[in-house]
């Protein structure tokens, strides 16, 4: 287990990241691509991303990326770097820039359990044509796992960002660390990961936490190990269907999904999408309509199943949030 210690200047710096992290995604689909876990809802992305890499003929390139992210157990700190918060290309920008001090103890503690190809061994030298070869890996990697599927991605992340802000709204910093449960336990200043692979104690002194949602992490949250890097905690998200397929634009749609867009000319289906903007469960889409629980949650599901709206079920409320495709139609 892994115990997250807060003190009251903890609490205030705690926040949760403002979109999908494109650098921990990245990452962690490596993870998702390797394992032996086979996810219903990634299947189609791992066929797909698969048979792309299988038929890509600078997939060699990707081989140290991949060594640097085995599907079980450590992989290094320096990877997913605290910079990313502000975008792919500062994540890229920090990686570049690693430490030789830093990158001769990750991949040390990778290397106790993982054999490494020899181009780790000139990465812990910092050799800079290695680290670039790296980032340029990533650029690869991405274009073809996590580009196509992005929309999905943070719609699925907006999602859990606007349940976390509902939480905080309603119950403060407690309300938003208590609905971090199953897979988080928070109790007297300390939030308890359960299921860690390894027992460990983290003191935040005062430097906060701050929350990622993940669409790509796995059941456990994922936290770095060096203590004295800034303090993140990574926990997946509700997948929201996962990944069901993507055309060549990298729209996730569907035949389904193109009929329902017809059915939405109606008055009431507008209204709907505009009560969803800021997040609204479909009990009060219902009173702010005017119109009956069980019409609010038939227009959302048309509505969802169209690709404009996600919904996210706590407990015996079930939330709607717009997706990047439901934005731009409000704002067309």
């Amino acid at each position: 287990m892994l115990k997250i210690h807060f003190s009251g200047e903890d609490i205030l710096r705690t926040r949760v990241a403002p979109a999908a992290d494109p650098v921990w995604e990245l990452v962690l689909s490596l993870h998702a691509l390797q394992s032996r876990n086979r996810d219903p809802l990634t299947a189609h992305w791992r066929r797909t991303v698969s048979r792309g890499l299988r038929h890509d003929a600078a997939s060699d390139q990707l081989r140290l990326l991949f060594a640097l992210s085995p599907p079980r157990g450590y992989f290094p700190d320096f990877l997913t770097p605290y910079a990313s918060v502000d975008g792919f290309e500062a994540g890229l920008d920090a990686l570049r820039s690693t430490p030789i001090g830093m990158l001769q103890r990750d991949l040390s503690v990778l290397a106790t359990e993982n054999q490494l190809p020899p181009s780790a061994a000139a990465l812990a030298r910092g050799e800079v044509e290695v680290l670039h070869h790296l980032a340029d890996s990533m650029v690869q990697y991405r274009s073809l796992a996590i580009n196509p599927y992005w929309s999905r991605i943070q719609s699925a992340v907006a999602a859990d960002r606007a349940h976390r802000a509902r939480a905080l709204l309603d119950g403060g910093i407690e309300g938003l660390l208590t609905s971090l449960r199953p897979a988080m336990r928070w109790d007297g200043g300390v939030l308890e990961v359960r299921n860690y692979p390894h027992s460990r104690e983290l003191h935040l002194d005062g430097r906060g936490l701050l929350l990622v949602p993940s669409f790509f992490c796995a059941d456990t949250p994922v936290a770095l190990l060096d203590p004295a890097l800034p303090p993140v905690l990574v926990y997946r998200v509700d997948r929201l269907g996962g990944l069901a397929s993507a055309d060549g634009t990298g729209a996730v749609r569907s035949a389904a999904a193109r009929e329902s867009l017809a059915a939405l000319l109606g008055r009431t289906r507008a209204a709907v999408l505009q009560a969803s903007d800021e997040g609204c469960t479909t009990g009060e889409v219902a009173r702010r309509l005017n119109i009956s629980p069980a019409a609010a949650s038939q227009h959302a599901t048309v509505l969802r199943n169209a690709g404009l709206l996600v919904s996210h079920r706590d407990r015996n409320s079930v939330l709607h949030t717009l997706t990047p495709l439901g934005r731009a139609m409000l704002d067309a």
